[in-house]
């Protein structure tokens, strides 16, 4: 994360990037990407970060995917 503030380019794609680290921090690096104006792309297992993000892609291993803007009503996978 800290090359990425460094660098502050137009689009990132985060692997798991904050798997080690808090909600309270992981809020706080996605608050930061926000406020620089860096797109985000996220691969990650965690329902936390979903408040970060407008859309999401879900691709299940058999060929099939799902690409839905997050609302209210969408339904969370994952831990």
């Amino acid at each position: 994360m800290a090359r990425l503030f460094y660098h502050r380019p137009q689009f990132a794609i985060l692997d798991e990037c904050t798997s080690a680290v808090s909600v309270d921090v992981e809020g706080a690096m996605y608050k930061i990407c926000r406020e620089m104006g860096i797109t985000l792309f996220t691969v990650s297992h965690r329902k936390s970060l979903w408040v970060h993000h407008e859309y999401f892609l879900h691709m299940d291993g058999r060929g099939s995917y799902e690409f839905e803007k997050i609302d209210d009503n969408t339904a969370m996978f994952g831990s």
